[in-house]
């Protein structure tokens, strides 16, 4: 046993740790994706499991989680050729091997101590262009792996701390924006120097063993009090659905369903029920769904430590056909839009038996964009990929975010000055979009308007979103919220997506416009709780136009002619 002040003072230095290293990187990337959203995560991970010991508060959570299975990965590779060496980074963005999509590359690096792996770190970022059919990556008709970008297993950047140009130069020939891939890459490499500094200066303060004790205490504090909170629950069964709009390829819904059982203490999560895999690219791994799972009960149980301990009470049935536990080379490249729709699940059956711990579903969609061109005479090619915002849903304690990031990160919404600066690009438009959230006692967020004005001669634009035909959940109550919706111009005017939220081929002239309307949150609560006070006041700033106040509210709210106008 660790004294309890001691552990404390550890871990806020081991989340510390962390957190530098996702600010060296953030400070470093040469990718809006990175430098400004801030779409990357780092963590300490277990010599010999691979489990997550520590992460940070700036990175992405559901990068973290998913790193547990990355670095096993890495730990059986080093395993067949005699183990790691002091100075190995292993880079490799297999999304079937501990990976998300092939744009999340992630450098593995052991931490030695008197000859042995004391823990490994890993550094994980959101690369700007990594080959493939669409600039971005974001290919919403890929059918397999291969027409998404260059797949790199587990192979050495640094060999005993010799760094490989090979290894580079084979990366930077498969991507469109290989200055960027060069900054982002040496960004990271930055970051876990760093981090392996920061934690031989924390093991010569406290000693090896006293901290490797400390990591174990705070693993089986997290397992003990995420038990504790799960038996508090009521106990037995509850399930719930949601819908993906369709995978790109095949104009048809896809389920994401869940039976969650309480039992003794322990949690089952069975996704049986799920569609099977689909031809387009919205499967995702195995290892994929349990870090969406991981994220989702850190909203539930925020008090519990975030670490490995958490998934310790907690089994999954996840079957081998099942869209939620794909191989390669199965397409998985909008995982984005799936994990969200494994979160809203897991907040709409938890909302079944405690609705005190869950909330509205949020606008369920990163809206991946990508535009793409060649500007000026030297015809230099240009890659903007961004995501946008949208609603939270409305929880127990007041209404949901209005324009937030989606619930799968800590990222946020790139500012709109960098996007212009870096780009030919001009945002007509940028606001909140009233009426967009779930109506309840407590209303979900906004969504938002984006409106994109191309300011070079040509451009080709894929869209990658959902919730284009299912909106996004309210609960205890609660009403739904909107749907997403696209647009964008032709000669002969506004086109939407055919399959609602995905498309490809679309070009772009001069002057031309694309738009989104991105949904607000689901609502927490019956309507007619809603404080008439409240209503009133989103009256007043916009956010609830007088008709949606008197007839979905039964409020009719008198507005000033003047200030209507």
């Amino acid at each position: 046993m660790i004294d309890p002040v001691l552990l404390a003072i550890l871990k806020g230095r081991l989340e510390q740790i962390v957190d530098e290293m996702d600010a060296t990187l953030f400070r470093s990337a040469f990718n809006p994706t990175i430098a400004e959203a801030h779409d990357a995560s780092h963590g300490i991970y277990d010599a010999v499991t691979g489990e997550t010991l520590v992460q940070g508060k700036s990175g992405l959570p559901i990068f973290v989680g998913v790193m547990a299975f990355a670095v096993k990965a890495v730990i059986e590779k080093a395993a067949k050729s005699g183990g790691p060496k002091d100075g190995d980074v292993w880079i490799f963005n297999d999304p079937y091997a501990g990976g998300t999509h092939l744009s999340d590359f992630r450098l593995v690096r052991p931490l030695f101590r008197n000859g042995k792996v004391f823990c490994y770190l890993a550094s994980v970022g959101h690369w700007h262009d990594v080959g493939g059919n669409v600039p971005g990556n974001y290919n919403p008709v890929a059918t397999e792996c291969f027409q998404e970008g260059m797949l790199i297993p587990p192979v050495k950047l640094f060999d005993g701390g010799e760094f490989r140009q090979d290894v580079l130069d084979i990366l930077s020939s498969n991507s469109r924006q290989p200055n960027s891939l060069f900054g982002d890459v040496n960004g990271q490499i930055n970051a876990l120097e760093l981090g392996v500094k920061r934690m031989n200066e924390l093991l010569a303060d406290y000693g090896d063993e006293t901290v490797a004790t400390a990591l174990s205490e705070l693993r089986s504090r997290a397992a003990m009090l995420m038990r504790a909170e799960i038996d508090r629950l009521p106990k037995g069964t509850v399930s719930a659905e949601d819908y993906l709009d369709n995978d790109g390829v095949v104009d048809k819904p896809l389920t994401i369903a869940l039976d969650l059982t309480i039992e003794n203490g322990r949690m089952v999560m069975d996704f049986s029920r799920s569609s099977p895999a689909c031809a387009g690219p919205v499967n995702i791994s195995r290892a994929t769904t349990i870090a969406a799972c991981y994220v989702a009960l850190k909203h539930v149980f925020g008090d519990v430590p975030a670490n490995a301990g958490v998934l310790e009470p907690v089994e999954f049935i996840i079957p081998e056909d099942s869209l939620l536990s794909v191989t390669a080379p199965k397409p998985v490249g909008g995982y984005t839009e799936t994990i969200l729709r494994l979160i809203d699940v897991v907040f709409q059956a938890i909302a079944r038996i405690a609705p005190d711990r869950s909330n509205g579903c949020a606008y369920g969609t990163i809206n991946a964009l990508s535009i793409a061109g060649f500007r000026g005479p030297e015809r230099k090619r240009w890659v903007m990929f961004s995501f946008f915002g949208g609603g939270h849903g409305g929880h127990p304690e007041g209404d949901g975010l209005n324009h937030g990031n989606a619930p799968i990160s800590t990222a946020t919404i790139p500012p709109l000055e960098i996007l212009e600066a870096a780009y030919p690009i001009m945002f007509t438009q940028w606001a909140l979009r009233p009426d967009s959230g779930g109506p309840g006692r407590h209303r979900g967020g906004l969504g938002a308007i984006y409106e994109i004005e191309l300011l070079e001669e040509e451009a080709d634009v894929f869209l990658f979103g959902e919730r284009g035909r299912f909106p996004p959940r309210g609960v205890a109550g609660g009403q739904d919220a909107v749907l997403n919706r696209f647009t964008c111009q032709h000669v002969d005017g506004e086109h939407n997506p055919p399959m609602a939220s995905k498309m490809v081929g679309i070009k772009l002239e001069r002057g031309q416009r694309v738009r989104l309307e991105t949904p607000g949150g689901g609502g927490y609560g019956p309507v007619e709780e809603r404080d008439p006070a409240l209503i009133e006041r989103d009256v007043a700033l916009g956010y609830v136009s007088p008709e949606a106040a008197a007839t979905i509210y039964n409020h009719p709210v008198k507005t000033n002619s003047k200030d209507a106008a």
